[in-house]
C-alpha cells in the first residue's frame, strides 16, 4: 500500500526518490556479487517500492491531463 506522504509528494520528489532508488538497487546488486550483501531481500523491496512510485507518477500525471 502507498503511503499517503507519498500521495502528497509532488513530481519532482516522486523523480528523485526514483532516481535514489535504482542508484540503490545497482548498489546492492554489487554488494550481492561480491558477497557482501546479506539482506537480499532488499533488492526486490526496492523494485516493488520504484513500481509503486512510478504508478502513482503516471497516475498524478493522468489527473493533470484530465
Amino acid at each position: 500500500m502507498i503511503d499517503k506522504t507519498q500521495k502528497n509528494k509532488d513530481l519532482s520528489k516522486l523523480k528523485d526518490e526514483i532516481l535514489n532508488l535504482k542508484k540503490s538497487i545497482v548498489n546492492f546488486n554489487f554488494q550481492k556479487s561480491t558477497g557482501q550483501l546479506e539482506k537480499t531481500h532488499q533488492i526486490k523491496s526496492a523494485k516493488k517500492k520504484i513500481a509503486r512510485l512510478k504508478m502513482e507518477f503516471s497516475n498524478k500525471i493522468g489527473n493533470k491531463n484530465a
